[in-house]
């Protein structure tokens, strides 16, 4: 039962994270862009959920902090399209100047408990907490009393109803005209500019779309853990990439659908991985580094398998 819980909660901790893997993937394996926006768009869709989180409208916060995601992209992308600043610099500007628009959104403290003022039947003022969709979704199995069906297991189903429409949809999207348009910006700009089709309004599209993904990423762990914390972006963009080149590793290069099917794999596999770290008493502060040192050894993988096929052949 403890290994039970501990994977339920490692793959539910994944799904979490897993729109971020999406957005990352949209960006540097479609758009062949490397967005450094990704930390601040995060805790961005994070300040913005929580906000409307504690006004009583927990869906709709979901909503706005996807819509934050997406102002931040835009911004990311105007720098690069307008101003022809390197994409590289782009997100790091933008990145720096959203800690100071987040810390703002939260009233300009570090952090914001999903909680309001209110007043006991006593006359008291007490502080009442904020519903949120998973609350809501819990409440459905109020009169359920099994150990499968813990409060990790329910954060699982919801996130993976989530996380399989969001993966259902871009499947979709990236067929139409628009996804087809920022697909062919990614695989060779110039042609698509030759081709009357505007490039700049396409590389904008899916650059915002990128960043909603990871910002809803963050408006997800907000109401699951019930805060929203400035600090909580750190090393988001190092997460995302584990995610995508892990699920490449596993799974293959097998197509559009098939490379937004193995980001969300390669996002649960990175957090029992780090789940399975955290149990052999590993200390936090060596979880970044355990983190590089996964992505290091998945870009590695790929070499190595070239490496032994040209051995093999040769011999």
């Amino acid at each position: 039962m403890v290994y039970y819980s501990m994977l339920v909660s490692a793959l539910s901790q994944g799904l979490l994270y897993a729109p971020m893997a999406l957005g990352v993937f949209i960006t540097f394996r479609i758009l062949r862009t490397p967005d450094l926006t990704v930390d601040g768009s995060f805790v961005f869709g994070m300040t913005a959920c929580a906000v409307v989180t504690i006004s009583g409208h927990p869906v709709l916060a979901l909503f706005a902090g996807a819509a934050a995601g997406a102002l931040a992209g835009l911004f990311t992308a105007l720098l690069q399209t307008k101003l022809e600043v390197e994409p590289i610099l782009s997100g790091i500007l933008v990145a720096a100047g959203l800690y100071t628009v987040n810390y703002a959104v939260l009233g300009g403290q570090s952090n914001l408990y999903l909680q309001y003022d209110t007043v006991n039947a006593a006359g008291s003022p007490v502080k009442e907490a904020s519903p949120t969709v998973y609350k809501g979704f819990s409440s459905l199995f109020s009169r359920v009393e099994s150990p499968f069906l813990d409060a990790n297991a329910q954060v699982l189903l919801l996130t993976l109803a989530i996380v399989a429409l969001l993966t259902a949809a871009l499947g979709v999207f990236f067929f139409t005209r628009p996804g087809m348009a920022i697909r062919a910006t990614g695989d060779n700009e110039e042609m698509v500019r030759a081709s009357s089709i505007n490039a700049d309004l396409a590389r904008t599209g899916g650059v915002m779309l990128a960043n909603s993904l990871v910002a809803l990423s963050g408006a997800l762990l907000c109401q699951q853990q019930r805060y929203a914390d400035l600090n909580c972006g750190s090393s988001m963009l190092v997460m995302g990439l584990a995610s995508v080149i892990i699920g490449q590793v596993l799974f293959g290069d097998r197509g559009m659908v098939g490379g937004l099917i193995s980001a969300v794999g390669g996002s649960l596999v990175y957090r029992v991985v780090i789940q399975a770290a955290y149990k052999v008493n590993m200390p936090s502060y060596t979880v970044k580094l355990l983190s590089t040192l996964i992505v290091v050894c998945a870009l590695a993988v790929p070499l190595a398998k070239r490496k032994l096929v040209g051995k093999g052949a040769a011999a």
